[in-house]
């Protein structure tokens, strides 16, 4: 894997430029996802770019060992390694729609109310399945209970019924980039905030929604 790959992003003024990323940091990129989707209690940005380029680079080293020499040890070796990639390729899109399955609603509500030129938390194809769970999620309730109940219970608040993401829960993070004066909540009503600062390459057990921004950023990573 020696060849440079385009991966296309967009700024702050949404104006279309272009990274060049060789397959090494296309790679490293979605460990970092999975590895944050994995950890965080909410559903993340979608990574769907970073997807696509993983899956046609995936696509070009099958063409590249079709054409290998059969025995190469070489072609072992690198099948070794598209199995990795798999593997956390589809470990990080089962838990993005584990989370769907389970904050569905709450997902569907903050897609709804997003400002224009927020990013999304879903892909185009994962706010189809999104609509359609909700949408089949309805319709069994309705089918299996709701109808056989008086008239004034036939009607279900999924945004209440559903537990939200808890983004009180501690997490384990590295920091990747110092970071200063993080406000931190108190843990009683008796205590005060506090602030603390990061410093790069150091650990921390630490509440969720304290650093959610800073792994939007990619500052911290989870561990």
């Amino acid at each position: 894997m020696t060849e440079e790959l385009d991966h296309t992003g967009q700024d702050s003024d949404a104006d279309s430029e272009e990274v060049v990323l060789t397959p090494a940091e296309l790679i490293e990129k979605l460990e970092q996802a999975w590895m944050n989707e994995k950890f965080a209690p909410e559903l993340l940005e979608s990574k769907s770019e970073i997807v696509e380029c993983v899956m046609e680079q995936l696509d070009h080293m099958e063409e590249n060992l079709r054409r290998a020499k059969k025995g190469d040890l070489k072609v072992s070796i690198h099948r070794m390694e598209m199995e990795r990639i798999r593997y956390v390729l589809s470990s990080y899109l089962r838990c993005r729609l584990m989370k769907i399955e389970k904050f569905f609603p709450h997902i569907l509500e903050k897609e709804k109310t997003s400002g224009e030129g927020e990013l999304s938390s879903l892909s185009p194809e994962e706010l189809v399945f999104a609509k359609q769970y909700m949408a089949n999620t309805e319709t069994y309730l309705k089918n299996v209970a709701l109808k056989h109940m008086p008239p004034n219970l036939q009607v279900v608040d999924l945004l209440r019924s559903v537990p939200k993401p808890d983004l009180d829960s501690y997490v384990f993070l590295r920091v990747k980039e110092r970071q200063e004066n993080i406000l931190v909540e108190p843990e009683t009503d008796e205590q005060r905030d506090y602030v603390i600062d990061l410093e790069e390459g150091s650990q921390h057990l630490i509440r969720y929604k304290t650093i959610a921004p800073l792994v939007a950023s990619g500052a911290v990573q989870l561990i």
